[in-house]
Order: C-alpha cells, then sequence, then structure tokens
C-alpha cells in the first residue's frame, strides 16, 4: 500500500513540477521578479545601511531574505492556479474518481511545490552571491536555506490548494496575490525591527508571522547562526503548513461531495 501512494505522489508530483517549468508565464515571476524587487530595494534603500544600529553594511546581504518569502507567495498563486485549472477542466473530477487516494491528490501537489521551492532558493542564493551578499552561515547555511526555501513554498502552497478547492478559481486564487503582498510590507523586510522603535508600525511588524520568516532566512546571511530565529522561522512555516493542511482537508470534503 505504501508503495502504491509513493508511486502515486511521485507521478502526481512530476506532473506538478512539469506544468510550472513548462510555463514561462508561472516560472518567470517565481525567479526573476523577486530579484528585480531586490536589485530595486537593494539600490534605493542601501543609504540605510549607514543608519546606528544597522546589522550590516550590505544592504543585499539584508534585503535577499525578502526574495525566498516572495518565491513562496508565487508558490502560493502558481499551485492554487494550477489546482482551480483542473478542477475547471474535469481533470480532478477525473482523478477523484479513480483509486487514486484522497492524500495523494494534496501530496503530489506540494511535493512538486517544495522542489519548485528548493529549485527557486538556490536561484536566488546565486544570484545573490553574484549580486555581493554573503552568506555567513557557509555551506551549511545554504542548505538550511534549501530546506527552509521548500518549506515556506509547501506551506504557501497549500494555503494555495486550500483556496483553490474553496473557489474552484483561479481568478479567486490570483486575487489572493495583493493580500499576502501587504503582509511582506508590513513586516521588517525593509528596516529591521531594532531600528522601527515603537509606534504601529512597529506593533504590527511585531505580530506579523512574516517577519519572522524573513529574519530566519536574514539571520544566515549577516548573523551566521541564530538559534532563536531559525526556530521562530520554522514555527512560523510550520504553523502555516499545518494551517493549510487543515483547511485542504475541510475545503477537499466539500468539493468531493460535489463532485
Amino acid at each position: 500500500m505504501s508503495s502504491v501512494l509513493g508511486t502515486q505522489i511521485t507521478v502526481l508530483a512530476r506532473r506538478a513540477m512539469l506544468k510550472t517549468l513548462r510555463q514561462p508565464f508561472q516560472l518567470f515571476p517565481i525567479i526573476f521578479f523577486p530579484l528585480i524587487l531586490l536589485a530595486v530595494n537593494a539600490s534605493g534603500l542601501k543609504a540605510a545601511t549607514r543608519l546606528p544600529g544597522f546589522p550590516t553594511s550590505s544592504y543585499v546581504s539584508f534585503a535577499i531574505a525578502v526574495a525566498f518569502i516572495q518565491g513562496g507567495m508565487f508558490a502560493l498563486i502558481n499551485t492554487g492556479t494550477n489546482l482551480a485549472e483542473d478542477i475547471e477542466s474535469g481533470f480532478f473530477q477525473r482523478l477523484a474518481l479513480t483509486p487514486l487516494r484522497r492524500v495523494s491528490l494534496i501530496a503530489g501537489l506540494l511535493v512538486g511545490v517544495a522542489a519548485i521551492g528548493a529549485l527557486q532558493s538556490a536561484v536566488y542564493m546565486l544570484m545573490g552571491l553574484i549580486a555581493g551578499a554573503h552568506l555567513d552561515a557557509g555551506f551549511a547555511g545554504a542548505l538550511v536555506i534549501l530546506v527552509l526555501g521548500a518549506l515556506t513554498a509547501v506551506a504557501f502552497g497549500a494555503l494555495g490548494c486550500a483556496a483553490a478547492l474553496k473557489t474552484g478559481s483561479g481568478e479567486a486564487v490570483q486575487g489572493l496575490f495583493p493580500l499576502f503582498f501587504v503582509f511582506i510590507f508590513l513586516s521588517s523586510s525593509n528596516l529591521p525591527r531594532n531600528l522601527l522603535h515603537t509606534g504601529w508600525f512597529h506593533t504590527i511588524a511585531t505580530w506579523n508571522p512574516i517577519s519572522y520568516l524573513i529574519e530566519a532566512f536574514r539571520s544566515l546571511y549577516i548573523v551566521g547562526w541564530d538559534g532563536a530565529a531559525l526556530a521562530r522561522g520554522f514555527a512560523v512555516a510550520i504553523g502555516f503548513t499545518v494551517i493549510g493542511l487543515f483547511a485542504v482537508a475541510a475545503a477537499m470534503r466539500s468539493r468531493l461531495q460535489r463532485t
């Protein structure tokens, strides 16, 4: 039984990966949009490194963490859109009527998302290195980034799957992007929280879980090894994943009842 389940997940994961890799309009935003924003921010905000208490002299090393989060948010949109397309075309319903186990339907998608997440994280690291970002945690830190990048993609991808199963509409899933993108700006993406001091923005950034994901990636670049930052980042990614999977399970029951 486990071998059958593994085969089903592998086949669906391969399909999910190829569906993304074969569509340039999906692949381009995943890889290049975060890098373009990184270049713009690093050029326009590099003067911030002269502020007293700024943790590094390289704004690229500070800002590159945001690219990994943006990549995860694109995973939400692409995964949800692809699943919504399968629902609209009837492919999902046909799969549901086969002996394919329900867990395979979503697990295959999320395994494919994890692979894409690791791939895009590797590209971000390489381009960051070329741009002058220094990874203080070294090779071991790069491996941690790949794992955390894959987990972040899975976390957001699960939320995208839940939205697709609930609405059955690719347009509805895409409409979530501005909402989630706002969370990046209301975080410690552009300045460290210790420089935000007090006020409403500091409060929002402190309560915003995206801040802790960003700071986990950032710590590997500008600190080396910060156990507290990494623990908080992994906790947020795992928490989002659990919430997303619960939402997927609820939406899956509703969707299959209508099938």
